[in-house]
């Protein structure tokens, strides 16, 4: 099945959500735990800390750990911080074992050797069974069977200086964290913290589970959340692109009116405005070639035109067959001969089937080349050739065949639309320097000139400032066409503008060859 792109869009945003949250619980679980752990244990030596230095200043007082023989509850309650060294033990009574039988085997006192003024303390020794009055042993203690994960007394062991155990649970591992009992700059004994075990009581399980239900709670809210948002942002974000794709289908059904209003900034908004960019380059285009159509008729019409209506009136005797009416039969006929060549280099510019022989030469020359092939036409035509060219090599690669087409007709356009008498000069300079310096060719015609506002279309096939289609100035409208589509083969740009001498003003811009010195 086939789904619109907006619920793909909302399905992604969704399984995103729901796998973040999901991730998310676990690693909080996960963490929370372990951090859980440590801050409890953590809480549980800053509170053995506080009972060694309590247990420490009873000792000072008593000389030895006599207070502490047989009453758990007294221990207890200095590991919970309820006993200070000003109370006295003596509301709870003393619960000693019974003796034991004088084959069990004796300790050894025998102190442990210090160091650095610090005794170590040796792994705790087991307490010797307790037994009843008729020799049976007796049961050890329930808390002594296990560590509670709650309550800190069962998790302590109170050692005295040479490690032998005085009181506390004797499930505690011997070499468990401890923390030293002190009486002045001696250590008298240790206390032995066991690690807090993992969390597996029911208090635990609840406590974590009420967590997690918090956790998914919270999960649950946010994916609901983004579900509603990437519902909505999926629409919003393919509002446009569902426009969009209505107004391409308009567009290749040939309709180039369509536009599409979008004041967006991002980049939903700048597809939509390279869409309208598009829908008027394809209406100039359409425009245009409707244009060229009629334009191409109209040029071909004229001259077939003055043909066949000469050659009628010298069938119908009204025009003798003579030497002055075969030589306008043969202008007419170089005309058109002249705009057929014009289109044919035109089609083949579009089609990139244009042939080019580019080779590097000094511009300098093939420009004056040129202006000697042509001084003659223009100053019978009334016009002045003026020339300026840089007094530095102007190295260029280039087609010479196709570069002395282009200067050639830029200078026939100037004999064709410049009043005599007048002046047309020709310039040669560099700008820049390096690999980005540019060879410039400016040709600069006396008036008449072009209103500004039609200077960009000059260069439109077809195109005369004038409007008409009168062939009173000769040509057809295609020269300066062809020049752009050469100097664009060559990596160039031709601009027109106004001219100082009061006609129009050709600028083209060709890229330098390399090792070129301006």
């Amino acid at each position: 099945m086939r789904f619109p792109l907006w619920v793909r869009l909302f399905i992604t945003f969704a399984a995103l959500s729901v796998a973040g949250v999901i991730v998310l619980t676990l690693e909080q679980r996960r963490t929370f735990q372990r951090d859980f752990l440590a801050y409890v244990n953590q809480q549980a030596t800053l509170r053995v800390e506080n009972a060694a230095k309590q247990l420490g200043r009873r000792y000072e007082q008593t000389g030895d750990w006599s207070f502490l023989a047989g009453r758990p509850r007294t221990f207890d309650a200095y590991i919970e911080g309820r006993w200070t060294a000003a109370d006295t033990p003596e509301t709870e009574p003393e619960i000693r074992p019974p003796r034991p039988p004088d084959d069990a085997p004796q300790r050894s006192d025998e102190r442990l050797p210090r160091q650095d003024g610090v005794r170590p303390v040796s792994p705790i020794d087991d307490p010797p069974p307790l037994r009843t009055e008729d020799g049976r042993l007796m049961p050890r203690p329930k808390f002594a069977a296990r560590i509670d994960a709650l309550s800190l007394p069962s998790r302590v062991a109170l050692i005295d200086d040479r490690g032998h155990r005085v009181i506390g649970n004797p499930a505690v591992p011997a070499n468990s964290p401890s923390v030293p009992i002190r009486v002045g700059a001696e250590v008298v004994g240790s206390l032995l913290l066991a690690p807090q075990p993992a969390l597996n009581n029911d208090l635990d399980v609840a406590f974590v589970r009420s967590q997690m239900s918090h956790a998914v709670m919270a999960g649950v809210a946010v994916t609901i959340a983004a579900l509603f948002a990437a519902w909505g942002l999926a629409r919003w974000l393919l509002k446009p692109v569902k426009t969009l794709g209505v107004r391409m289908e308009q567009l290749a059904a040939g309709d180039y009116r369509a536009r599409i209003e979008s004041g967006r900034t991002d980049e939903l908004g700048e597809l939509a405005r390279n869409y309208n960019r598009l829908a008027e380059t394809l209406t100039r285009n359409q425009d245009a070639r409707r244009r060229w159509g009629a334009d191409i008729a109209h040029e071909l019409r004229t001259p077939l035109s003055i043909l066949r209506g000469e050659i009628q009136a010298m069938q119908d005797g009204i025009r003798p067959l003579s030497k002055p009416s075969l030589d306008s039969l043969q202008a007419e006929c170089s005309r058109l001969t002249s705009l057929v060549d014009d289109l044919y280099q035109l089609s083949l510019a579009d089609a990139g089937a244009l042939t080019y022989r580019f080779e590097t030469v000094d511009f300098n020359t093939l420009v004056a080349d040129v202006e000697r092939e042509y001084h003659a036409s223009l100053r019978d035509a009334g016009l002045a050739l003026e020339t300026a060219l840089s007094r530095e090599p102007l190295m260029v690669r280039l087609d010479t065949q196709r570069m002395s087409q282009l200067i050639a007709n830029l200078l026939v356009n100037s004999e064709r639309y410049t009043d005599a008498p007048g002046v047309v000069r020709l310039t040669t300079s560099c700008l820049g320097s390096g690999s980005s310096s540019r060879v410039l060719l400016t040709v600069d015609d006396s008036a008449p000139g072009v209103q500004t506002e039609l200077l960009p279309k000059i260069f439109d096939r077809l195109f005369r400032v004038d409007g008409s289609r009168n062939r009173a100035a000769g040509g057809a409208g295609l020269g300066l066409s062809i020049c752009r589509s050469i100097a664009e083969a060559h990596g160039g740009k031709l601009v027109a503008s106004a001219s100082p001498l009061g006609g129009l003003r050709i600028t083209l811009s060709l890229p330098a060859a390399t090792g070129m010195h301006p």
